[in-house]
């Protein structure tokens, strides 16, 4: 074993001279075999805490050329899967991220790198360490990197925060990525670098293609949407996820995510984003597939009152399917599915009445009295409708919402009538006056 030892340092003594010679006679060819030899000669004889020592070494020396620093670090990093354990290749990732930290052109090395050493700490159970590792890197200024493996990169970033239930980064970090790149056509951007643009890597094999990405992005939005019971935003995303070709030409992927958005448009408060969204999904003809969904979108767009007793014994089974099969429908989107029938109710009375009672309220949404004036103040404190409670008289007063625009068009129109009244009563009175001295002189 000694001797094999005085034989390396020896072999590597004498490359490193080599490769002292061509650094300094500036010969780029030169020095990158020299460095590449000493990475497979370390390799090759299972010296792997040499190999670390010489990677630090030949990085530091004074004047090294950066495409032998390249060279060096993209060699070591075939070598990491070839550790003997687990230890020794996290030690090698760890001096390879080292060495190329600060380098701009390893920076894509560093990054991957760095995504291998968060995989190997979330296999260990260390999720805090693998997303604080993730975080280090901000692969959007990097221009030399793949479209696809730089979205890949920040939706793993995204994910390990998730996973620690970090809510607030995982938002700040899914704002990185634009949701128009998904549309665009990769055939169409492959345009020609200009002179002095740096020339973008193809992504690894690895990397999933554009269409699968997008689904990685909403299911993590959906993720994060879930935390906050957004449920316009959750339908967003799975209408977005529905709109994907591939999804729209297999019915068995389509239906699952169709009945989900039905689910969330019904669990989402009312809004001119929701009953467009519930407009433009009526008039999907893919709803006929599931008819007893499409009856439910109806009703809520039909202005009546839904009864929530015959509405919930009708649905019961549906809703209990969707749990079953995984869907984000937990126990407290039971009681926001009540509260946005009760809401469609209310709202339906204000169509049909500008004065009721509170009484005939109650008994209409079948509600105690506390409890629709609760609702009722609720929605009025949200701005989804505008009313007053004379609480002595008990009576509910609706009116319709204007705008500064509406209220001087009323004005307007006051003023025309009254203008109006004015020149008939003139007429009139010039009229009368007119008879009366055709009289006299008579």
């Amino acid at each position: 074993m000694e001797g094999d030892s005085t034989n390396l340092d020896a072999a590597i003594e004498s490359l490193l001279n080599v490769e002292k010679q061509m650094r300094l006679a500036g010969d780029v060819a030169g020095t990158r075999k020299a460095a590449i030899d000493i990475v497979e000669l370390c390799y090759k004889a299972g010296a792997w805490k040499t190999l670390n020592d010489q990677i630090v070494l030949l990085s530091k020396r004074r004047g090294q050329l950066k495409q032998a620093i390249t060279a060096m670090v993209q060699k070591a990093m075939e070598y990491i899967d070839l550790t003997p354990d687990m230890d020794t290749c996290i030690e090698l990732i760890k001096t390879l991220s080292s060495v190329s930290a600060g380098k701009i052109y390893v920076e894509i090395e560093r990054a991957r790198l760095i995504k291998r050493l968060a995989k190997i700490k979330e296999e260990q159970g260390k999720i805090d360490e693998a997303a604080d590792l993730m975080q280090e890197v901000a692969v959007e200024t990097f221009g030399s990197m793949a479209k696809t493996e730089k979205i890949a990169f920040i939706l793993e970033q995204v994910r390990l925060c998730l996973d620690r239930q970090d809510f607030v980064r995982a938002q700040i970090l899914s704002r990185k990525i634009s949701t128009r790149v998904f549309d665009a056509d990769p055939s169409k951007e492959k345009k020609k670098p200009k002179e002095g643009d740096s020339i973008v890597q193809d992504a690894p094999a690895e990397i999933p293609s554009l269409l699968e990405l997008k689904c990685i992005y909403y299911e993590l939005m959906i993720r994060y949407y879930s935390h906050n019971n957004d449920y316009l935003e959750i339908c967003r995303c799975y209408k977005a996820v529905y709109d994907i070709p591939a999804i729209k030409e297999d019915p068995a992927k389509w239906i699952p995510i169709l009945r989900k958005i039905c689910w969330y448009l019904v669990l989402a408060p009312h809004d001119p984003m929701q009953s467009s969204l519930l407009n433009a999904t009526l008039e999907d003809k893919n709803l006929s597939e599931i008819p007893n969904f499409r009856l439910l979108l109806k009703q809520l767009v039909t202005m009546e009152v839904i009864q929530w007793t015959s509405l919930w014994e009708f649905y019961k089974n549906e809703y209990e399917n969707e749990k079953l099969l995984g869907g984000a429908l937990g126990a407290k989107t039971e009681e926001d599915l009540k509260l946005r029938i009760i809401e469609h109710n209310i709202l339906v009375v204000s169509k049909y009445y500008s004065r009721i009672t509170l009484k005939r309220i109650a008994d209409l949404l079948c509600l105690s009295l506390q409890e629709a004036e609760k609702h009722l103040s609720d929605m009025v404190n949200s701005k989804s409708l505008i009313a007053k409670i004379d609480r002595p008289l008990g009576v509910v007063s609706f009116r319709t919402a204007q705008d500064s625009n509406g209220v001087l068009n009323s004005w307007a129109t006051n003023l025309e009538k009254l203008l109006d009244l004015v020149e008939k009563s003139c007429h009139q009175i010039h009229k009368e006056t007119m008879i009366h001295k055709v009289v006299m002189k008579a």
